[in-house]
């Protein structure tokens, strides 16, 4: 049987007793019959030897790595179902092993091995019907990463790429239909950065520097989540500068929108504390919006 790998080479430890019982005509199979006999029975067995683990066929070593999977043992499952592609490449299993490796690395939370294991399998088999779960994979390990929105968003730019790629290529899948889904989140989550940064701004009183954080938010992101209050801190800030056209026009956008949300009573409040009320003015860039968006002039 196929036991655990040795510190050293690539050999492992196997049961003497177990393999004698596979190749007798007890039957039982890879994982054995009645009695606790079988491929995997006994592993920790005293009668223990040394055997190069090329001594086994593809089979036994995938159907080991299998067993690590089931058993929750992600990291050692990955290193068996190499172990295939290293000791039988270029075979059917192989081909296999380097999916099932790519997904083991990834239940394992070993992010770089899986996207290098999956990048592997889209070089290899960029025809083979699971080159679409490989690239999904690879988009998994960026969008998995993905942290809380006060840190770096690199990761949630490189996530929004590789979940591109999978709806791009692979458009009639159900990967291309999650990754929809999860590049919609992914998109909103850079949203609430900006909007972090904008709020960090307004509170501190540097007016002009939020409205360009929330002015990126309405022109980027504007199918976001992030949008009615983007709308809603451009008043703040607007009627804090005394620039009334802007806050005005904000203000009109939003109650076109969402009309319906807090964001837009609480903004026509702090237009009527004024004497103000929501409606396009001036020639602003957020006129040009109200115009393109509402009325339909784009010209």
């Amino acid at each position: 049987m196929i036991g655990k790998r040795a510190l050293k080479g690539t050999t492992v430890l196997i049961l003497v007793a177990s393999l004698s019982a596979c190749s007798g005509g007890g039957g039982g199979g890879l994982f054995g019959g009645g009695g606790g006999g079988g491929l995997f029975s006994g592993l920790f067995g005293d009668d223990r030897e040394e055997k190069p683990i090329e001594d086994f066929t593809a089979e036994q070593i995938f159907a080991r790595a299998e067993y690590e999977l089931e058993q929750g043992n992600e990291e050692e499952a990955a290193e068996y179902f190499a172990e295939v592609e290293r000791v039988y490449p270029y075979t059917d299993i192989a081909k296999r092993a380097l999916i099932m490796q790519a997904f083991a690395y990834h239940k394992a939370s070993d992010y770089e091995m899986s996207r290098a294991a999956a990048q592997r399998f889209v070089d290899f088999y960029p025809g083979d019907e699971d080159a679409a779960y490989a690239t999904y994979l690879l988009a998994l390990s960026y969008y998995d990463q993905i942290e809380d929105v006060g840190r770096d968003q690199g990761l949630t730019f490189q996530a929004l790429q590789a979940l591109r790629d999978v709806i791009e290529l692979y458009p009639n899948t159900e990967y291309a239909r999650s990754a929809i889904l999860k590049f919609d989140l992914a998109y909103d989550h850079l949203a609430a950065k900006e909007m972090e940064i904008g709020r960090y701004y307004l509170k501190r009183k540097h007016y002009a520097a939020a409205t360009n954080r929330f002015r990126v938010v309405v022109e980027q992101f504007q199918t976001t989540t992030q949008t009615p209050e983007a709308l809603y801190r451009l008043i703040e800030a607007y009627l804090s500068l005394g620039l009334t056209d802007e806050a005005q026009t904000a203000g009109a956008i939003l109650g076109h929108n969402f009309q319906s949300t807090q964001w837009y009573k609480d903004g026509y409040s702090q237009l009527a504390k004024r004497g103000l009320e929501p409606a396009q003015k001036g020639n602003n860039w957020l006129a040009a919006i109200y115009r393109q968006m509402i009325k339909g002039e784009w010209l």
